[in-house]
């Protein structure tokens, strides 16, 4: 839970730094005045990816694709697993002698209903994963869309360093620097 408010604190941070700062007037020749972030944001929603491309950053996109690409690896793997311990429980109960499991009788049914329900519970973790991984492919394009048209010149630093007065006391410590002219 420390990490999640790390993370949001920093965010925070560089959005109050991105508000603050002087941009600069974008030029109305440049794509950058031209540009949409609803447009990201539909691109994105309906081809994962395409958001980050139209707003031209390239390399997003292949992290976009690996993310949603591996969580549908991640349910196809599990459901097959899953499938496959479903039907060698449904042999071992169904109380007919002549069918045999694929594991010929090795482990209890009950044994094989526990793998079963692990299978399970990742396939569904992996479909909620898929639908974050997707979501945060949207926010990401309609974020960056915003942003597309403010400069960030030199005059703004944000510095990380260790916090001298914690460090004194035997405690981590981390300290924060926001400057701008």
């Amino acid at each position: 839970m420390n990490g999640v408010r790390a993370i949001l604190t920093g965010l925070l941070l560089g959005a109050h730094a991105l508000v603050c700062a002087q941009g600069q007037p974008v030029d109305s020749t440049s794509w950058r005045y031209h540009h949409s972030p609803r447009k990201a944001t539909i691109l994105s929603a309906v081809l994962p990816g395409a958001g980050q491309i139209y707003n031209r950053k390239y390399w997003k996109a292949p992290i976009a694709w690996a993310g949603i690409g591996t969580c549908v690896y991640f349910i196809q793997e599990n459901n097959r697993e899953y499938q496959r311990y479903k039907d060698a429980y449904l042999a071992l109960i169904d109380g007919d002698p002549n069918t045999v499991d694929e594991f010929n009788g090795q482990f209890s049914a009950e044994n094989v209903s526990n793998v079963m329900d692990t299978y399970r519970r990742w396939r569904d973790m992996s479909y909620v994963f898929l639908g974050l991984t997707y979501i945060l492919n949207v926010v990401d394009a309609t974020v960056d869309a915003h942003f597309v048209r403010f400069d960030v010149g030199r005059d703004l630093s944000l510095s990380l360093s260790p916090a001298v007065p914690l460090a004194y006391q035997g405690s981590l410590g981390v300290g924060l620097s926001l400057s701008w002219r």
